[in-house]
């Protein structure tokens, strides 16, 4: 692919940076996941632990920081509240102690019927096709692994 040469008072003009249009479409989906986890009782870091243990109930905590992207001082509480509201249970290891596994509750997987509403509300608000969203969803993963493989 041919390299295009940009005027250098381009390259720090606002909308011709990556890390805007990021950033700015993050605060706006997140503002489109609002309401809809509203309904579920849930934040949206609540909701990706949930996908998570939808996916694999049972994980280790240091699993779910892994899938997640999330350290431990922030998956913690975020777990701890996830468990106050009923929706999971935090199990030590009886081998290991230090290893904590977050195990669904029988609410937690209710709540799943409940979630399955939330991404056809997200498709029928971004107007896309499934096939671009796929495309799309694609992309930003394989940017994400080549970012953090710099």
């Amino acid at each position: 692919m041919p390299e295009t040469t940009i005027p250098a008072d381009d390259l720090l003009k606002l909308d011709n940076q990556l890390c805007f249009a990021l950033y700015s479409t993050s605060l706006a989906m997140t503002k489109l996941y609002k309401p809809l986890l509203d309904s579920l009782g849930l934040t949206y870091p609540q909701y990706l632990v949930m996908l998570a243990l939808w996916e694999e109930d049972g994980q280790m905590v240091s699993a779910l920081g892994q899938r997640l992207s999330l350290d431990s001082g922030t998956l913690t509480p975020l777990l701890k509240r996830l468990q106050a509201s009923g929706l999971v249970s935090r199990i030590r290891d009886a081998a290991d102690e230090r290893r904590v596994h977050i195990v669904l509750t029988a609410e937690g997987r209710r709540l799943k019927a409940k979630a399955v509403q939330v991404p056809q509300c997200v498709l029928a608000a971004t107007t896309r096709s499934i096939d671009d969203l796929v495309n799309l969803t694609q992309q930003l993963r394989g940017l994400r692994e080549q970012i953090k493989a710099a």
